[in-house]
C-alpha cells in the first residue's frame, strides 16, 4: 500500500455534488468548507455509482494509498439517488472504519469509537426509501401531465410512426460530443461529467456506436 501524502492526518473530506445538467450551485453544500481538509466536487447524475464518479474514484484512490478519512456529505442524497447503491458505499466506508457524516440532516454512520450507530442506519434507510417514492411520483406526474396533454390535443410528442434513426440520434450536437468522447474511450462517467449529459443517454449513445461500428457523426 503506497504512502499518503497527509501521512497519519485524519483528513476531514467534504463531498459535493450537483448535476452537471440542471444549473444547481455548491453553495449550500460548501457552506461550511473551511472545517475540512479537502473539498471534493463531482457534477454528475446521482444515479451513476459513486466510484464510478471522478471525485469517488479520487476518495477511493486516497484510501487504497492509506489515507485516514473522515467523510462529509451536505445530504444523503448527494452520496447516489439510488438507495441500494448508497447503502452499499456506506457499507464500503463503515468496513474501513471511515465515517460519514451528512451535514443537513445531522447523522452520522459511526460513532467516535468506530462502531456503527443503528439509529442513524435506520433513518438513512428510511430517508432514501421516501427519496425513491418522491422521484417516483415525480415520474408518474410526468405521466399524467402527458396523458391531460395528449386528450387535450395540445401534446407535442414525436409524430405517430416516426422512429429516431441511429444516424439521426449520433448527430444530435451534444451527442456528437459526447461520442468523440467515447471514441477516445473514455468511461461513461467522465463523459457524463464533460457533456452534461444524462447517464443512460450516455450508455445509449455507446451502446448504439458500438452496434453500427465506428461511423464519425456529420
Amino acid at each position: 500500500m503506497g504512502t499518503s501524502v497527509f501521512g497519519d492526518k485524519i483528513v476531514k473530506v467534504l463531498y459535493v455534488r450537483v448535476s452537471s445538467s440542471d444549473g444547481q450551485k455548491t453553495d449550500r453544500q460548501r457552506i461550511t468548507q473551511d472545517n475540512f481538509d479537502l473539498v471534493i466536487e463531482d457534477k454528475c447524475s446521482g444515479s451513476i455509482p459513486f466510484f464510478e464518479r471522478q471525485g469517488g474514484a479520487e476518495i477511493l484512490k486516497m484510501i487504497k494509498k492509506g489515507c485516514h478519512l473522515k467523510l462529509s456529505v451536505w445530504q444523503i442524497d448527494r452520496l447516489g439517488r439510488n438507495l441500494r447503491d448508497v447503502i452499499n458505499t456506506i457499507h464500503f466506508f463503515s468496513q474501513r472504519k471511515i465515517p460519514i457524516s451528512f451535514e443537513a440532516q445531522g447523522l452520522r454512520t459511526l460513532d467516535e469509537s468506530g462502531n456503527e450507530n443503528p439509529i442513524s442506519k435506520l433513518i438513512i434507510s428510511i430517508l432514501g426509501v421516501v427519496g425513491e417514492m418522491e422521484r417516483d411520483q415525480i415520474r408518474e406526474r410526468q405521466r399524467e401531465g402527458v396523458l391531460l396533454a395528449k386528450q387535450k390535443g395540445i401534446y407535442k410528442g414525436r409524430k405517430p410512426g416516426t422512429k429516431e434513426t441511429p444516424a439521426a440520434f449520433l448527430n444530435k450536437n451534444r451527442n456528437k460530443k459526447a461520442l468523440i468522447l467515447i471514441e477516445k474511450g473514455l468511461k461513461n462517467a467522465e463523459v457524463v461529467r464533460r457533456t452534461g449529459l444524462h447517464y443512460a443517454t450516455v450508455a445509449k449513445l455507446k451502446k448504439t456506436w458500438e452496434s453500427i461500428g465506428p461511423i464519425k457523426p456529420v
